[in-house]
């Protein structure tokens, strides 16, 4: 029976391979489910023989503990030198999208604080 090892929502794509290569290396057998085409279904890596999912999940854990280290260090060296990437850089790349996304949510608080307006004053009546 196949047992889950690691869900891959919101995992990054580096990381989801350097997880599948962990498994390769120690021979560890696994296939992958995806979310499917509406998005809807689980992706994950799961194990084809549950034997082997004590060592496999210590695997992960090391791996994984590993690559926050890494990522930290990572963060704080670029937030040392300046170059870690801030709300206003995001701003600055992209100001049409920015200014789109920003209208969008403007109108739909609008739209909600106009409809509970509008049905308030249809009861009061």
């Amino acid at each position: 029976m196949s047992k889950i090892l690691f869900k891959l929502n919101g995992v990054s794509n580096d990381e989801a391979n350097e997880v599948r290569t962990l498994l390769d290396d120690n021979d560890i057998d696994y296939y992958e489910t995806s979310a499917g085409n509406w998005g809807i279904s689980l992706p994950a890596i799961w194990l084809k023989d549950v034997t082997q999912f004590k060592r496999a999940r210590a695997l992960v854990d090391e791996y994984q503990k590993a690559r926050t280290i890494k990522m930290c260090t990572e963060y704080a060296l670029m937030k040392k030198e300046g170059k870690n990437k801030t709300l206003f850089d995001a701003i600055k790349e992209k100001p049409a999208q920015f200014v789109l996304h920003l209208a969008v949510s403007v109108l739909v608080v609008y739209l909600s604080i106009r409809l509970v307006i509008d049905i308030g004053e249809i009861g009061s009546k």
